[in-house]
């Protein structure tokens, strides 16, 4: 027992085994026993003269404060019980009762704090601790470890169905997934005053699988009554539910974003009409949840129909081939730019009575709702529209309209750019033609064929030319070259450079004569390009043939037997680039029955096609050519078939020289 000098008189009040202690009105300890102390967690010295609220942790502070206020100020008994911090991880739950006395030896009024015998009660020790998890919705359990069994206290009774709410732990540990049971004894047995949160799986009985979060708690009832470990209970079922919807709905919303993303990337990247329709009705309908789609594309004032084949042909082919002015509402939305949205049949004649007089659309809205999205808006040129069905009455809502709108925006754009491309393409291919020449027939013993194709890319022109005609002396000139570019200035710099090399082999028939000639215009006039060329004079009596090349790739001869020679021409580098370079030239013999093969390097060469296996290969083909006996004009056919086979990326031309 520990006091101070005048509490002689009270020695009776703190001569107890059970916790003990005497206040002054205003809470300060005068005098308090070693139980008292030890409950504190303090020894006797550090707790005289301090209030009796302050040794407590704050979070327990109000609860002593009270009680000793309730002492203080009042005749009557208080009763409270609370929870001392305790040592070793332990904490302690006494009912403790304030009253006021009187020191005998001064008279001084003071509040006597002690524990009362609850041991008949204990469960009025509990109490506090059912009503804080209930207000905070927790479950609340007690672990008895001598008796082995789990009792619950408060919130949903999880573990057992009997009236008392006990049950012992093997059927509580039975009911925790088989994962996560080495977790809840480890919970059980946990040292610490109070353990973290773990997470569990419970089997509740009639009730499926629940979502728990648990944390224990040592606490002894009573001083120097029973330890328990006291559990709350979170359920995160609902949340875990909620959690995963959302997830569901997450993963849904990124598949739709991404499924949207990849629409309006294959809109952007389709290069024909062809691929748009492909894009449009293999997405339209699913981005929407619709039930079928249909493209309605203009063309020469009517409408030119695609479909998913979701929807009914009666109307597919009511729509298709119909004029613009044509009082229903597909062309109506294509006119105005306005979207149209018809719920049923009814709404469908009410706003366009004239239509439903048409027997080809009388079942136009009988079952289903109609939402039409024109490809332009209002003012500009009218492209067409997309149609998708939903159930009767389906409204789309505002979000869907917004990216219908944004969506046929992208198709509208990509149809724009698509249309002005191909008469783009359509223009360069008519001015491609008049600029390719016109081979001249009936050449005495010579068969003479070209063939050329354009570049996948740019506008199906370019730089590569061929040309064949006749020399003053009877001679025949051939040519084959390649300017720098695939663009209308590759194309109008390959006309300059013929025409000029056909206007010098007219006075100097020579092929030396015409490259060196040729190559001193093209510097003089300081060209943004340069141009590759190989020019032949070819004698069809005797078949004498005098060849030089501007950096161009060699000449193929092919014979009857089925061989080739690969031909190196001397000459120099291309034309318009080196000031004042003098080409050179080689005489050679063509034999009956064999053929030249001259080419540009998008035949022979490529991204997987080195210019040595190009020149293999097409010689091949060639010697194949003459041995199987074919002309001129196949063996081109063959040699360019060959090239488009390995899906070529450069522009091609072949010229092929066969003497008979």
């Amino acid at each position: 027992m520990c006091q101070g000098a005048r509490m002689d008189a009270s020695d009776e009040l703190l001569r107890t085994a059970d916790p003990a202690a005497l206040l002054t009105l205003d809470g300060a300890i005068r005098s308090l026993n070693v139980a008292m102390a030890k409950l504190l967690g303090r020894s006797a010295d550090q707790c005289l003269g301090h209030a009796f609220g302050d040794l407590w942790p704050a979070s327990q502070r109000m609860s002593a404060d009270c009680l000793v206020v309730a002492g203080a100020r009042t005749k009557t008994v208080a009763m409270r019980v609370l929870e001392f911090p305790g040592r070793d991880g332990e904490s302690v739950v006494c009912l403790i009762e304030a009253r006021q006395v009187k020191d005998p030896a001064g008279g001084e009024q003071l509040v006597w704090l002690h524990a009362l015998d609850a041991r008949n009660d204990l469960a009025s020790l509990l109490i506090p601790f059912r009503l804080a998890t209930a207000a905070a919705d927790l479950g609340l359990w007690m672990y008895s470890p001598q008796r082995d069994q789990l009792e619950w206290l408060g919130g949903p009774a999880l573990v057992t169905t009997s009236p008392d709410l006990t049950a012992p732990l093997s059927r509580v540990i039975s009911a925790v997934h088989p994962d996560d049971r080495e977790a809840f004894r480890q919970l059980l047995r946990s040292p610490s005053a109070q353990s973290p949160w773990v997470r569990l799986r419970y089997l509740a009985p009639h009730d499926g699988w629940h979502h728990l979060a648990a944390q224990t708690r040592r606490i002894r009832l009573g001083y120097g009554g029973p330890e328990r470990v006291f559990g709350v209970v979170r359920d995160d079922t609902k949340q875990e539910k909620r959690q995963k919807k959302a997830q569901v709905a997450l993963a849904a919303e990124r598949q739709r974003a991404k499924e949207i993303a990849e629409f309006s990337s294959a809109l952007i990247s389709a290069a024909t009409e062809q691929e748009l329709r492909q894009v449009v009705l293999t997405r339209l309908a699913a981005t929407f949840g619709a039930r079928g789609a249909l493209i309605a594309l203009v063309d020469d004032g009517r409408l030119s129909i695609s479909t998913d084949a979701g929807i009914g042909m009666c109307e597919v082919e009511a729509f298709h081939g119909m004029p613009m002015n044509h009082p229903t509402p597909l062309p109506e939305a294509i006119r105005t730019g306005e979207p149209q949205c018809i719920l049923d049949r009814k709404d469908y004649i009410r706003r366009w009575p004239n239509a439903a007089e048409y027997p080809h659309l009388a079942r136009l809205g009988s079952d289903y709702a109609i939402s039409i999205t024109p490809l332009s808006e209002t003012g500009n040129q009218p492209l067409g529209a997309w149609l998708v069905t939903n159930h009767s009455g389906y409204r789309p809502t505002l979000d869907e309209r917004t990216l219908m709108g944004t969506l046929a925006d992208l198709a509208g754009q990509a149809l724009r750019r698509i249309r002005l491309q191909q008469a783009r393409v359509e223009l360069a291919t008519a001015l491609q033609q008049t600029m390719l020449p016109t081979l001249p027939e009936h050449l005495p013993g010579l068969q003479v064929a070209a063939r050329y194709q354009p570049s996948r890319d740019g506008l199906d022109i370019g730089g590569d030319w061929y040309d064949a005609f006749m020399l003053p002396d009877g001679a025949i000139a051939l040519e084959i070259g390649d300017v720098q570019g695939h663009d209308v200035d590759a194309a109008a710099c390959m006309g300059q450079v013929r025409s000029f090399m056909r206007a010098i082999a007219d006075q100097e028939p020579d092929p030396e004569t015409v490259l060196t000639r040729t190559n001193k215009l093209l510097v003089t006039m300081d060209p943004a390009r340069f141009a590759s060329c190989t020019i032949l004079r070819v004698d069809p009596h005797d078949g004498r043939v005098t060849g030089t090349s501007a950096g161009h790739v060699p000449v193929l001869c092919a014979h009857s037997d089925g061989s080739h020679d690969v031909l190196e021409l001397p000459g120099g580098p291309v034309l318009g680039v080196v000031p004042g370079t003098e080409y050179r030239g080689e005489t050679f013999t063509l034999d009956e029955d064999s053929a030249l093969v001259m080419v540009t390097d998008g035949l022979v060469e490529g991204p997987g096609l080195t210019l040595e296996a190009g020149l293999e290969r097409t010689g091949t083909l060639a010697a194949q050519a003459v041995h199987d006996g074919l002309n001129a004009e196949e063996t081109a056919d063959r040699i360019l078939d060959a090239a488009v086979a390995v899906d070529h990326l450069d522009d091609v031309a072949v010229l092929v020289i066969r003497r008979t």
